[in-house]
C-alpha cells in the first residue's frame, strides 16, 4: 500500500511540476507569447498582380483558419484588378472592332505596314498568256 500512495504523490509532484514549467509558473516564462501574424499585403501597388504575385501570396492564420479582413481585402484587391483588366480588354475589343469596320468600308489592309507596296496584279505577257506565280 505504500508503494501505491508514493507512485501516486511521485506523479502529482511530475505533473505539477511540468504543468507550472509549460504554464511559466515560477519567475520565468518558458513559454512566450508570440504576437500575432499580420498580413503585410505582398501584392504590388505600383504594377498590376501576375500568377507569381498569386501563387506567392500567404495569408496568416488565425485561431480557426484565415483571417477575415486578410482575405477580404486580398480578394477585394484582385476583383480590382480583374474589373480593370476586363475593361481595358472591353476598350481594345470595341477600338479593333471599329478599326476592321472602318478598314471594310474603306477597303484598307490592317495588316499592312507602312512603305509596303501593293501587290501587283499580275502582268498579260505579249503572246497573249498570263503569267503565274514562277
Amino acid at each position: 500500500m505504500r508503494v501505491f500512495w508514493f507512485l501516486l504523490l511521485t506523479m502529482v509532484v511530475v505533473v505539477t511540476a511540468v504543468t507550472l514549467a509549460v504554464v511559466g509558473g515560477g519567475g520565468s516564462a518558458v513559454l512566450q507569447d508570440v504576437p500575432p501574424e499580420r498580413f503585410t499585403d505582398p501584392l504590388p501597388a505600383a504594377r498590376p498582380v501576375g500568377r507569381a504575385d498569386i501563387e506567392a501570396l500567404r495569408l496568416p492564420m488565425a485561431l480557426r483558419g484565415y483571417r477575415m479582413v486578410d482575405v477580404d481585402e486580398a480578394l477585394s484587391r484582385l476583383g480590382a484588378e480583374l474589373a480593370e483588366r476586363d475593361a481595358r480588354i472591353a476598350e481594345l475589343e470595341s477600338t479593333l472592332a471599329g478599326a476592321q469596320a472602318a478598314a471594310v468600308t474603306t477597303g484598307t489592309d490592317l495588316f499592312k505596314q507602312p512603305g509596303d507596296r501593293p501587290a501587283a496584279e499580275p502582268a498579260d505577257r505579249a503572246d497573249g498568256t498570263e503569267e503565274h506565280g514562277r
